[in-house]
Order: structure tokens, then C-alpha cells, then sequence
């Protein structure tokens, strides 16, 4: 997923384009200030599959193949389209076994191992318990994670970095007035942090609830903020 770009160009530019000159800025007031906000997700991703052994390396890879089809047929039938659901992982590799020879243990080949993961991006949370219950149903036995984001993020930072630079400027003013002095023009400004990282990630191995019963998912919030870093002049 694309993570706030358009904050970060929002700071270059500012910081390129709205610098006082330097003799100016002999005399600084440097505030931090921080903006942030919960919002609810408005995706939900889960990833899960299949894990198929068989003897042959076909016959393995054919059986984790054809349960992934359910899964991927049951994300359809729940108005999942094509564009958000894709393969995540496809693995096969020979399996062996521990046996207790007059010298120890030794590893003997024991038939093949499969695995076919798909990713399903789903915009109706509410029917994620289902998704889950209904590819179980479909033969899935691995469910390797679910994760809740926000298709456009970039939106919401660049809301948020205008209100830390606006946050500020009302703190640099507040620090004037008491110190006695006049608040001068912009000096620098740039980010305080890291890019925000919109998503919340929750690990969640696969149900043992009984057969149709719905697996409860709970997407809580995704807090997000932004961080500026700004220095006024004190003007003479």
C-alpha cells in the first residue's frame, strides 16, 4: 500500500520556498508541534490459503491449488472484485521425516509439501467474519495474518501536517508574547519524524470455532499524526 507521500512534498516545499533570508534569523524561537488523529479503517486485508502434503510433488501442489480456487471463488461471491484479490504465495518443496536408525536419528524423504497463499482486500469489514468461516469451509488451513488500512492516507496526513504547521505558528506566537518580543518570518520548517505508518496489523492464526460459526474481528482504529519542526526570527 502507498504510504503519505504528499505530506512529505507538502514540508520540501515549504521548506525550499518559504525561508527567510538569513540575516533575518540571527535571533530563533523553534517550536515542535504535532498533529494526529483515529480514524476507522475503510480496508481490511487478510491473507490465507492452503498447506497440502501428498506423495508426488503434482498431486500436492494440485490439492492446495484447488482449495485456494474456493477461496478466491468465496471472496468473489462476497463482491470481492478481481483487482483486490491476489496470489501472495506459492511454495512446494519435499518433505522429510525424523527415523530412528541404530546410529541415531536420519531424515528420510516423505512425500511433498504445498502451500498457496491469496490476498484479499475487502472494503466491507463487516463481512470479514464470513470471508474467514467461508474459506475454511473452502478447505483453507492457514489464515496468516489480517491487517486494517486506509485507502487514501496521503488525504489525511497533508490535512494533518497543515494543522501541526498551524499548531506551530500558534505556539511560536504564544512564546513571543510571553518573552516580550515580535514573532519575525519563517526561518525553516521541516518534518520532526518518520512518515506515519497507517495500518494496524494483527496476527491471527487460524480458528478452531465450530463448523459456519462467523470468526470475530474486531478493526478497531488507525491513529495517524505528523510531526513539524519550525523556526521563527524574532523580528528586531
Amino acid at each position: 500500500m502507498r504510504v503519505v507521500l504528499a505530506g512529505a512534498l507538502l514540508i520540501a516545499a515549504l521548506s525550499a520556498g518559504a525561508r527567510a533570508d538569513d540575516s533575518a534569523c540571527t535571533r530563533q524561537i523553534s517550536v515542535l508541534a504535532r498533529a494526529a488523529e483515529a480514524r476507522a479503517p475503510d480496508f481490511a486485508e487478510v491473507t490465507m490459503g492452503i498447506e497440502a502434503r501428498a506423495p508426488n510433488a503434482a498431486a500436492a501442489l494440485d490439492a492446495a491449488s484447488k482449495a485456494v480456487a474456493g477461496v478466491s471463488a468465496q471472496a468473489r461471491a462476497l463482491g470481492v472484485p478481481a483487482t483486490d484479490i491476489g496470489t501472495a504465495a506459492v511454495s512446494l518443496q519435499a518433505d522429510t521425516r525424523s527415523v530412528a536408525r541404530p546410529g541415531g536419528l536420519a531424515e528420510e524423504p516423505d512425500g511433498y509439501r504445498a502451500s498457496n497463499l491469496v490476498s484479499v482486500r475487502l472494503a466491507d469489514m463487516d463481512r470479514l467474519g464470513d470471508l474467514l468461516r467461508q474459506a475454511l469451509d473452502a478447505g483453507a488451513n492457514r489464515i496468516d495474518g489480517v491487517s486494517f488500512g486506509l485507502r487514501d492516507p496521503d488525504t489525511l496526513d497533508a490535512a494533518l501536517q497543515v494543522a501541526a504547521a498551524r499548531d506551530a505558528r500558534a505556539r511560536a506566537v504564544a512564546l513571543a508574547d510571553a518573552l516580550g518580543v515580535k514573532l519575525g518570518p519563517l526561518c525553516t520548517l521541516g518534518p520532526a519524524g518518520g512518515a506515519p505508518y497507517p495500518m494496524a496489523n494483527r496476527a491471527l492464526a487460524a480458528p478452531m470455532a465450530a463448523k459456519g460459526r462467523r470468526v470475530p474481528i474486531e478493526a478497531g482504529t488507525i491513529q495517524m499524526s505528523s510531526e513539524v519542526a519550525v523556526t521563527f526570527a524574532v523580528a528586531p
